[in-house]
């Protein structure tokens, strides 16, 4: 079977990864890959991902058996529909689908409508609009003499590459997030519509699973660090590193996020007309009142991605067809025992403006062969016969251990052995489970 993964990221390095280890594969084609996925298969770097008439053709023109797109905007522009008309079969949620993550206020609306646990929110769709709301919020909380100023978040409503979500301590932080969204526009078209809500106070927890449509079979459990600094501090990011297992989402809590969440979305989509297949991902707060969806992804979550993958116990291949086919009740997904972590090298100034071009030192210490460390690259570009730095998230080194201290131990051993100017990491990565465990 010759298979088609659309990506660049670590994210895509890691499904490569994965993917060329099944009896299954034929041939595998990495779109346009990085330094690390010409590993797993070829890299074809001459086309544009967002072209989906030009990838067409060239599918065509490689008997392309099956498609995995990896970023959410491919979904979101509807690559799904446009192969199943050329009889591909392709992983993941039709246009209509991937409107869950593609547009806030919908899945908010939708969550709202069946009863799914989520925060208080308003959606604007003039900065004036939401400006007078945030004014009235003020005047409510004088009027209460409300000791502390209640923190709001500001979303892009559209697809804003992890970085549109604005966590706003008080109203005038929130004031300065609508004008980065509405007037300043600092996200595009994504933040011409902004979702408000109340903040959340829990703990985060991503919960990703595959369905059909029909059957739902969770992942196992991961947990990302989206703060740029030790202690979930500074500024969000597209994610710094994660761990699995996360000891957060115990057995009965899971059980919750299924009944409450989870099957009630599936649910929720079919009533809409718009099947999901694909990965459901759940990013939640683990709040007093027991589980709240903060966000919607329709596709893998990266870094979550990369320990989950390690720990994946079977041919991704073959359950990833069975997913899109509709046979998901038919695969058993298997994890490994071990623990596994990921943490995530990034570039100066990340995630605001930072240099690229730095030379890498130190992969060649590494082998694609090694089911026990892997070097996912996440913003790499082979330049002069060098690999250099060419993105915000540059590396995620991941690891397996018999238990979660030896999983953070030979990920954080793994960074140790590579260079580059400028490299910035959090060192705390695991941590929150080894207090939960404690």
């Amino acid at each position: 079977m010759n298979v088609l993964i659309i990506g660049g990221g670590g994210r895509e390095q890691a499904l490569a990864w994965k993917i060329a280890q099944s009896p299954r594969l034929t041939k595998l084609y990495i779109m346009p890959g990085n330094p690390g996925c010409a590993a797993c298969g070829e890299c074809v770097e001459d086309l544009d991902i967002n072209n989906l008439a030009a990838i067409r053709v060239w599918a065509k023109k490689h008997a392309i058996d099956f498609v995995i797109p990896g970023p959410e905007a491919v979904l979101a522009a509807g690559i799904v529909d446009e192969f199943f008309d050329l009889g591909i079969k392709v992983f993941g949620p039709a246009r209509k689908a991937a409107a869950l993550e593609s547009s806030k206020s919908f899945a908010k609306d939708l969550m709202r409508r069946y009863g799914i646990p989520t925060a208080d929110y308003a959606v604007f769709e003039q900065a004036e609009r939401a400006f007078a709301y945030l004014d009235s919020r003020e005047e409510a909380e004088r009027a209460l003499k409300t000791a502390a100023a209640t923190p709001l978040v500001v979303k892009a409503d559209g697809l804003a590459a992890g970085k549109g979500a604005l966590v706003c301590e008080n109203i005038d932080a929130a004031r300065a997030a609508v004008r980065r969204c509405m007037v300043d526009k600092e996200f595009g078209d994504a933040g011409a519509k902004v979702v408000i809500e109340e903040c959340l106070r829990g703990e985060e927890l991503s919960v990703l699973a595959l369905t059909d449509g029909k059957t739902i079979a969770p992942l196992a459990s991961a947990q990302d660090h989206k703060a740029i600094f030790d202690g979930d501090l500074g500024p969000n990011t597209g994610g710094m590193g994660a761990y699995s297992p996360a000891p957060l989402l115990t057995e009965k809590l899971l059980d919750e996020v299924v009944a409450k969440i989870l099957v009630p979305t599936v649910h929720a989509m079919n009533n809409e007309s718009r099947r999901f297949r694909g990965v459901l991902y759940a990013g939640l707060m683990i709040t007093k009142a027991g589980p709240k969806v903060l966000e919607y992804n329709m596709r893998f979550g990266d870094p979550e991605t990369q320990p989950i993958l390690m720990r994946l116990d079977g041919d991704l291949l073959e359950i990833l067809l069975a997913t899109t086919d509709g046979h998901l009740d038919r695969m058993e997904l298997k994890w490994r025992d071990e623990a596994a972590v990921g943490v995530v090298m990034a570039a100066s100034g990340y995630p605001g403006h930072y240099e690229k071009g730095q030379t890498i030192s130190g992969l060649d210490k590494f082998s694609p062969d090694d089911q026990n460390t892997q070097i996912f690259h996440a913003g790499t570009i082979k330049r002069g016969g060098k690999i250099v730095t060419n993105g915000g998230r540059v590396l995620c080194a991941t690891a397996l251990g018999k238990d979660l201290p030896a999983a953070i131990a030979s990920a954080y051993a793994a960074v140790e052995k590579i260079t580059f100017a400028g490299a910035q990491y959090r060192k705390d990565i695991g941590q929150k489970a080894l207090k939960k465990l404690a």
